[in-house]
């Protein structure tokens, strides 16, 4: 039986108020997931970004900021 199963046959058995505690706990683990592969390409894509950043021009287009 897989995870995806023994979750699902677990949550037939709780009464409606545990389910919607376990919906909150989903859509937390979701946004959490969603944050972090945000903070991985925004990490990754650092690097290639970096190079324009450290362009002239771009340092006189922010100097008054």
């Amino acid at each position: 039986m897989t995870i995806k199963e023994q979750i699902t046959q677990e949550l037939e058995k709780l009464p409606e108020p545990l389910l919607q505690e376990i919906l909150d706990f989903v859509q937390f683990l979701q946004a959490k997931n969603q944050q972090r592969n945000i903070r991985e390409i925004t990490i990754m894509s650092e690097s290639s970004l970096q190079k324009d950043w450290l362009k002239p021009e771009e340092e006189a287009a922010w100097q008054d900021l």
